[in-house]
């Protein structure tokens, strides 16, 4: 794999909050449910996310900023050490097979014991082979990406949520602390199955937009319809929140445009706690009512809303 910095377009000295919002970028524009019909997208969107799997983990980037593996996360240099002082390129150190310091030796042993025996030799493997430090570690099978659809009163609340793998398999999920729209969520052992193990699903949380509520920040914002009565008399009405109705209490000589707050009732935080519910008041007239217009007969307001405004 390639450079991961380069990858994600990002310096080598990026901050975290760098890296995170370089990644969120590109996996919103990659991401396989926005690129149907380009295949090459979902070949760089699982790139992009390879390379900040390994970026976003402290001890894998440090390993890779120090040469110690590559971007697949493999050893990038398997013979480090092996070589002696000054031997010209031979890993064995003295100078060379023959002259000084070789005599007396057996090569063959000398093979034996670094390289785990010749084909020849009792115990061996066949055609000699470096040790298994040598070797790369056996391959995880391939991240599998999913999209999840959240209504917003469930990112709210938290509630349970349930996705079926690509085996047909469903999985009850826990959303986390300030869940927000384009969260990930990391399913180790569920991706593709591969000889040194599975991969894992990362899960994309989509939050869907709702009727009457509009999210802002951690709280949450409704538009109320009260009635005439209800707000020159004050009233107790119910009002609806993420998770169920409430009583509001609404004073008398409500206007439209009032704003109520309803303390816990919004947002889910990162710290586990809630935003509140915010509730605008919007004074709903009857369309053509015979009653009220007999009982104003005659009735003026002298006073002038507008005088704030200065007209």
């Amino acid at each position: 794999m390639a450079d991961p910095y380069a990858i994600l377009g990002v310096a080598r000295n990026a901050s975290e909050k760098d890296i995170k919002s370089a990644y969120r970028k590109l996996a919103k524009e990659l991401h396989p449910d926005r690129n149907t019909d380009n295949p090459k997208a979902a070949e760089r969107f699982s790139e992009v996310t390879n390379a900040y799997d390994l970026l976003s983990d402290a001890t894998k980037r440090a390993q890779f900023d120090r040469g110690e593996i590559d971007g697949d996360g493999n050893p990038a240099n398997p013979f480090a050490g092996m070589g002696g002082g000054g031997g010209g390129g031979n890993p064995f150190g003295g100078g060379g097979f023959s002259g000084g310091g070789a005599e007396g030796i057996d090569l063959s042993d000398l093979f034996d014991g670094l390289f785990g025996g010749g084909g020849s030799r009792g115990g061996g493997r066949p055609g000699g082979g470096f040790g298994g430090g040598a070797r790369r570690p056996p391959a995880k099978g391939a991240n599998v990406s999913y999209r999840l659809k959240v209504s917003l009163t469930d990112a709210a609340t938290r509630a349970p949520q349930r996705i079926t793998l690509s085996d047909g398999k469903t999985i009850d999920l826990k959303l986390p602390a300030g869940v927000e729209d384009g969260t990930q969520m990391r399913l180790a052992g569920k991706g593709e199955p591969g000889s040194g193990g599975n991969g894992d699903a990362i899960v994309t949380i989509a939050i869907d937009s709702h009727p009457w509520f509009k999210r802002d920040g951690d709280n949450l914002r409704l538009d109320l319809p009260i009635t005439l009565d209800e707000a020159v008399n004050g009233a107790k009405v119910k009002v609806p929140t993420a998770d169920g109705a409430v009583m509001l209490t609404v004073a008398p000589g409500s206007s439209s445009g009032k704003v109520l707050r309803l303390k816990g009732k919004g947002m889910s935080k990162k710290d586990g706690t809630n935003g509140d519910q915010l509730v605008t008041l919007e004074i709903e007239l009857p369309g053509d009512d015979e009653e009220l217009k007999r009982r104003l007969d005659g009735w003026r307001d002298t006073s002038n809303p507008r005088s704030r405004l200065g007209v």
